[in-house]
């Protein structure tokens, strides 16, 4: 049995300040994947004892970025989704292992006033593609921050949210058609009417206080290896950012 574990921490060094270390070495996961690490290179000791360590750094400083932590050394490890276009801010870590790919994403938000939106539907496309095309080879595991919530049931305010970044219908529409592709919500696919449950709250109005969230993160796995997951969580009691880690148990 396998565990893994993804968290956008918000900042690496503010996360570490914030008992990351702690709950990253209780957790003893076998991948642990992280999301908006905020790093660059040579800022951070990238090494930990009994783990493989990838990491991903975007261009731009203080700014995106993933890392993936894991005890079983890959095959082989591809940096980004090799389009130019996407490949600057650090989004995107592929390790293949000998039965699967395993991936782990920090989806382009569609920001303030949806000003990236545009943008954030060419990189659906291309990233949907490229699991697709991983896909024909051998099953995906993909994890992430996919700043999307999925259906009304994943989000706490769904009418005021309507036209907001991430719960567009357009970004909805996108993880549909990825859905569609042959892939499974891992979650949802254990605890289909669930609700209450988020993996982020905003910073603001008391929101976490409240459960005023977003399911935005996700384990999304494809249909033929499906029948290996045991489970899925979100652990909300563990804080350290404004998202939380979620966990996919796999066979």
């Amino acid at each position: 049995m396998s565990k893994f574990i993804s968290w956008n921490v918000n900042g690496l060094r503010a996360a570490t300040g914030k008992g990351f270390w702690e709950y990253f070495d209780t957790v003893d996961a076998d991948i642990f994947c992280l999301q908006e690490i905020k790093l660059s290179e040579g800022q951070f000791d990238t090494e930990k004892e009994g783990y493989h360590v990838y990491f991903n750094y975007a261009e731009k400083k203080g700014y995106s970025g993933t890392a993936i932590f894991t005890k079983q050394e890959p095959l082989s490890v591809t940096y980004g989704i090799g389009i130019e276009e996407h490949d600057h801010e650090g989004r995107v870590i592929t390790l293949e292992f000998e039965d699967y790919y395993f991936i782990t994403c920090y989806t382009p938000n569609s920001q303030t006033e949806l000003k990236r939106l545009d943008y954030r539907m060419t990189w659906e496309d291309d990233f949907r593609n490229y699991l697709c095309k991983l896909n024909e080879s051998k099953g995906v595991i993909l994890c992430g921050d996919l700043n999307v919530a999925h259906e009304e049931i994943d989000i706490k305010n769904p009418k005021t949210n309507r036209h907001n970044a991430g719960f567009t219908d357009e970004e909805r529409s996108k993880m549909t058609e990825l859905l569609n592709a042959g892939f499974v919500d891992s979650f949802r696919y254990f605890y289909p009417d669930m609700t209450d449950i988020y993996s982020w709250w905003s910073y603001r109005f008391k929101a976490r206080e409240k459960n005023a969230g977003w399911r935005i993160d996700y384990f999304i796995v494809s249909e033929n290896i499906k029948g290996r997951m045991t489970d899925a969580k979100i652990h909300t009691d563990v804080f350290g950012s404004d998202h939380c880690p979620i966990e996919l148990d796999f066979d």
